[in-house]
């Protein structure tokens, strides 16, 4: 009876609790629909005006979120107290999706975001003044939490979407410059900065960004890494190139990144001498930065087609689809299409066709590059024409197929000699007509066009 007693009293509290939130709302909806009006009536309102309503629609964002405290019902409805260590210290409420804060205290990430925005650069805790404001994700808490919510039959918690962006700080600025001047100091000091920056801008969106703010971020970040000799220490040399693989991720900083004369250079040498994490950094680095066409020249021009192109030869599965993407990427421009033919990349594409490597992907470059009549005399002599209707054979992917038909279409038209293999083909096995019935729109046009073509030098029975 005593348990029934203490879970109605604890109810009652909660119901009451419950009771003054609402009406805390409903005094906040009043005063910002105030302020609204204020706003909206007044021509030249009031700056204070706009910045209360701002305070009053956070405040109101606040007890929206704000569901319980430190209890829960679990899947029985009893009662549960939530462990300390799983709730927020400033909520107070289980954690949705805990951060940790510089100085190593951890929070719900929408609650200490919120005091971040408020420009407070303390710990609330510890009161320390903080180093840097990135917020990085405490995966062991949050694992503990959802294993106690299984465990008591309750629903995992799930992240806040609509929280407030990040922001940059000047903090964040001067911890950016202590990291930075230290690729000057020791080597020790340079890993451990390179190792830190790598983090760092892996995970925080605005730490990427402030290095758009200064041309001199760049040269500092790469100073250790000596033309010739980038891979003299290659743990330093990964951890560089990967920050230049993330800050290339945000999009004002893909100019910066490819037009600084150092850049490209050290992603080149990283692709022929860094290790094999290294390579693939680089060369995904090298797909991110050609989502700008301007990039695409620069990199073109550069001779990195060419290294990219031996390190897919090489086929290390590490590096494979991140050399596959920066081709195919690079390769939209006319350009380099002829840079990547010279540098013998329909033969190297072939073959790891041959070997079912990365079939999807190096399709979609050799279609590409069936545009350029050099790539098409070059396929025509190497077996192309077997090869693709192979693939077409046993494939199920039907962007494949696609990709395989629209390179035989161009064949078809380039070269009369292959036309009797194609012919062969089709009285065997009735591969193209199969397609012109059942493929993609873009696969029943091409193996249409095959048909006509094949129909006019001379009769054909289509087959099943």
């Amino acid at each position: 009876m005593a348990r029934t007693g203490v879970l109605e009293e604890t109810k009652t509290e909660t119901e009451s609790d419950s009771s003054m939130v609402a009406a805390k709302a409903m005094e906040i909806k009043r005063q910002l629909e105030r302020l609204v009006k204020a706003i909206v009536d007044e021509d030249d309102y009031r700056v204070e005006t706009a910045n209360e309503a701002i305070r009053a629609l956070s405040s109101l964002k606040g007890l929206k979120l704000k569901k319980s405290l430190s209890f829960k019902l679990d899947g029985h409805g009893n009662l549960l107290d939530v462990p300390e260590d799983f709730r927020c210290p400033i909520s107070g409420e289980l954690m949705k999706d805990p951060v940790v804060l510089a100085t190593g205290q951890t929070y719900d990430r929408p609650f200490i975001q919120r005091w971040l925005n408020e420009g407070n650069r303390t710990c609330p805790q510890t009161k320390q003044v903080l180093s840097h404001t990135v917020l990085t994700p405490n995966h062991l808490v949050q694992e503990m939490i959802s294993q106690w919510c299984r465990e008591h039959g309750m629903e995992l918690p799930k992240p806040v979407q609509d929280i407030d962006e990040e922001v940059v700080t000047n903090a964040d600025r001067g911890y950016l410059n202590s990291l930075l001047q230290k690729m000057s100091s020791s080597l020790s000091d340079q890993k451990e900065a390179a190792k830190e920056l790598r983090l760092l801008t892996k995970r925080s969106s605005p730490f990427r960004a402030l290095f758009g703010e200064s041309i001199e971020t760049i040269p500092q970040l790469l100073s250790p890494l000596s033309p010739g000799q980038a891979d003299t220490d290659p743990d330093l040399q990964e951890d560089l190139i990967t920050t230049l693989l993330n800050l290339s991720i945000h999009d004002n900083n893909k100019r910066l990144v490819a037009e600084h004369p150092l850049v490209i250079p050290l992603l080149i040498e990283s692709l022929i001498s860094g290790n094999i994490q290294t390579k693939s950094n680089a060369a995904a680095t090298f797909f991110t930065l050609a989502a700008i066409d301007s990039n695409k020249i620069i990199i073109g021009t550069s001779g990195a087609l060419n290294p990219l192109i031996d390190l897919l030869d090489e086929g290390h599965p590490l590096a494979m689809k991140d050399v596959a993407s920066a081709i195919f990427s690079l390769c939209s421009v006319l350009e380099n299409k002829g840079r990547a033919i010279n540098a013998g990349a329909v033969r190297v594409i072939l073959q790891k066709i041959m070997d079912r490597v990365l079939v999807a992907e190096l399709l979609a470059i050799l279609a590409m590059l069936s545009s350029h009549q050099k790539a098409v005399q070059e396929m025509c002599e190497l077996g192309t024409v077997s090869c693709l209707f192979s693939i077409i054979r046993e494939s199920d992917c039907e962007h494949n197929k696609e990709n395989c038909i629209a390179i035989l279409y161009t064949i078809c038209f380039a070269d009369r000699t292959k036309l009797k293999e194609i012919k062969e083909e089709e009285m065997a096995n009735g591969t193209v007509s199969r397609l012109a019935r059942t493929g993609t729109s873009r696969a029943k046009r091409k193996a249409s066009g095959i048909l006509e073509r094949l129909n006019k030098t001379g009769s054909i029975t289509h087959t099943a």
